[in-house]
């Protein structure tokens, strides 16, 4: 009877016209859960056509985060709105959308056996979807989406269950590392935890219990049982902004490439808010699609290609171990102007390439007149010297405001430890660099304060040699509270892909300078 009356609104609404361009959105509907013992609440999203066809479609979990509910990713992710254009555009296939209360649970089932929610939502919540909507059911056209908390749960489900899910876009995984755990606020992890795993009331190494470990990312990914995991296809994105989950996010990604184990990983700029998962949204369901129909992974939506359009030829003053560009009025003026050094291993091309970029940029008034030296520390060069020698000759501005770096591989890791030792530059931004994490380590308390003044900004990608140096990094500069911005995009740290890149570096450089 249900089913007969919500078809007949649904075709009452086609005829009137109302619903063209909707898809169909229920929420605070409930199923009756006989291992729970109560109802719970779920929220459903079908295609605009499920009652105008017989097709069957594949089916996405989204999980809300602690505090939330079955209708948080409708109203604060605003999902049907993104399923609509992406649908609408041809960027998605149809698919059907299930939000299930989740109430405090991560997901799992508790080590005290109170509240048996994993259960329920493997054994009776995706039957019954399977059961009362058309689905297609098996696991390859299941996948899980969360942010936080529900980031956990889009995550340990198919960890658990591979036979039932085998997509997952966990966002912002409320997670932690072993050390992490075990010097929890007490009362936080008693509250939060403790009730989960088995720990109430334990201290230190007490707190990772075998029912831990087993509902643990970081000890249910190891070289013995990867092969169950083989055909799971996972991508994790957390903001650099984040604390705590800063740095597991960061050692899970770390942990998976020592594995070797395919995924993707992203950083990008924000924190712990629904702004941030409203834009992981749009390449999460483009993850999650291309995967359902057995395709690779299409790349980012906002992973644009080389604007070709400003390249220019430009005149670079050789001064023997190094290259100078002058700003345009340089010769008919007598004011100083502040020093971006560029160093790396870059042909002729390339600095073509970073040289059009700054003078166009410096047109439109989005970068300030500047001086800009092309360095290889890599060739053996001091860079004490080349500093000294550039301000002898050009007319640059005193001070260490007036000083920053942006450096590429392995040229820009000597330049970054250089930065890190002297605490002479205002900004520092890497590319792919090879850090030397104990440059960092070794820093005084009042060396760390000095560094407090400056701003770094380290970016790399999920498939670079230099994965983990980077991400340690990021977890040290967040440990010692200095001023950074971390990124990681996608794919391989190429030259081309730093070029891409350099227009963020250029912003982050002016701000600093005119702060």
């Amino acid at each position: 009877m249900r089913t007969f009356i919500i078809i007949l609104l649904f075709l009452l609404q086609s005829s009137l016209g109302f619903a063209q361009d909707m898809v169909v959105t229920y929420e605070g509907k409930s199923i009756d859960s006989k291992i729970l013992n109560q109802p719970v609440k779920y929220s459903i999203i079908l295609p605009k056509d499920y009652f105008e066809s017989k097709k069957s479609y594949p089916v996405v979990y989204l999980l809300h985060g602690l505090g939330g509910n079955d209708y948080s990713w409708l109203e604060y992710g605003r999902l049907s709105q993104h399923i609509e254009d992406a649908v609408s555009k041809n960027k998605i296939h149809p698919m059907i959308y299930v939000m299930p209360e989740g109430y405090r649970t991560y997901y799992v089932n508790d080590f005290y056996r109170k509240f048996l929610y994993q259960d329920m939502f493997v054994k009776e919540l995706v039957p019954f979807i399977d059961a009362n909507y058309r689905t297609i059911p098996n696991n390859k056209n299941r996948a899980t989406i969360g942010f936080s908390m529900g980031g956990f749960g889009a995550l340990i489900l198919p960890l658990k269950h591979p036979d039932v899910f085998s997509v997952a876009v966990p966002l912002s995984i409320s997670v932690r590392t072993d050390d992490q755990y075990m010097t929890e606020d007490r009362k936080e992890w008693d509250d939060q935890w403790g009730r989960l795993f088995g720990g109430i009331g334990l201290y230190g190494e007490e707190r990772i219990t075998p029912y831990y470990k087993n509902n643990s990312p970081f000890h249910l990914f190891n070289k013995a049982n990867l092969n169950q995991y083989k055909d799971l296809k996972i991508f994790i994105d957390n903001g650099d902004d984040e604390q705590t989950l800063s740095k597991s996010n960061e050692a899970l990604h770390i942990l998976l490439r020592d594995l070797d184990f395919d995924h993707e990983f992203r950083v990008r700029n924000g924190g712990h808010t629904f702004e941030y998962w409203r834009a992981s949204l749009i390449n999460g369901l483009h993850f999650i699609d291309d995967a359902f129909n057995q395709k690779p992974y299409r790349g980012d939506e906002n992973d644009n290609t080389i604007d070709s359009t400003y390249i220019e030829k430009s005149t670079l003053i050789n001064n023997g171990g190094f290259e100078v560009l002058l700003p345009k009025d340089y010769e008919t003026s007598q004011r100083y102007y502040p020093v971006i050094y560029f160093t790396g291993k870059f042909n002729d091309a390339t600095k073509t390439k970073i040289i059009s970029k700054v003078k166009s940029q410096t047109k439109v008034g989005e970068f300030p007149p500047s001086i800009s030296v092309f360095v290889d520390l890599e060739s053996g060069l001091n860079f004490d010297s080349i500093i000294k020698e550039a301000k002898a000759k050009y007319r640059i501005r005193d001070g260490r405001r007036f000083q920053s770096i942006i450096g590429f591989d392995s040229s820009g890791a000597k330049a970054l430890d250089y930065a890190l030792k002297t605490a002479d530059f205002t900004s520092c931004v890497v590319f792919n660099a090879p850090i030397d994490t104990e440059t960092l380590n070794t820093r005084s308390d009042s060396q760390i304060e000095e560094l407090k003044r400056n701003w770094f900004f380290i970016s790399t990608t999920d498939k670079s040699k230099n994965y983990k140096s980077n991400g340690l990094a990021h977890i040290m500069m967040k440990a010692k509270n200095i001023y950074h911005e971390y990124r990681v995009d996608q794919g391989e740290s190429t030259i081309n892909w730093f070029l891409k890149e350099l227009p963020n570096a250029l912003d982050f450089t002016q701000k600093k300078i005119h702060y």
